[in-house]
């Protein structure tokens, strides 16, 4: 099987993607200019850390939408609050009004669904007419 569309470890063969959306707490519209530019690089940086694929992203000013593809042992549910922990660490360090206005950069709560390959195309399609919208 060449199939470029799965991953591979030593016993399996794999494709997991996942999508995930969170918000700043309160739904603040804070993921703007600099702050957003500065989220997009740190979450390619811990996709990296953790091996985790990023497909597609699109941060909007009040939520953000990433679509990832992970290793077959890992859940999304710690990668998530991975990625959450290390952006609000460090944005909230360089941003004095981040800080100011937010107790905790995000809220608790994300939501995450499973992709399947048939609808991998309109997950991308769905997260790009964010910008938009």
């Amino acid at each position: 099987m060449n199939d470029t569309r799965y991953r591979r470890n030593a016993g399996s063969v794999f494709s997991l993607k996942y999508l995930l959306v969170w918000c700043p707490k309160y739904r603040r519209r804070v993921l703007v200019g600099s702050v957003a530019r500065d989220l997009r690089s740190l979450l390619y940086q811990k996709g990296e850390e953790l091996q985790v694929k990023i497909e597609a992203l699109e941060i909007i000013p009040d939520h953000v939408h990433q679509f990832v593809e992970s290793d077959l042992g890992e859940v999304p549910q710690p990668f998530a609050n991975q990625f959450k922990d290390f952006t609000s660490r460090i944005l909230r360090q360089k941003y004095p009004h981040v800080r100011y206005r937010l107790p905790s950069l995000w809220s608790r709560s994300y939501s995450v669904g499973s992709v399947g390959h048939d609808s991998e195309e309109t997950v991308r399609r769905y997260i790009e007419a964010q910008h938009s919208s």
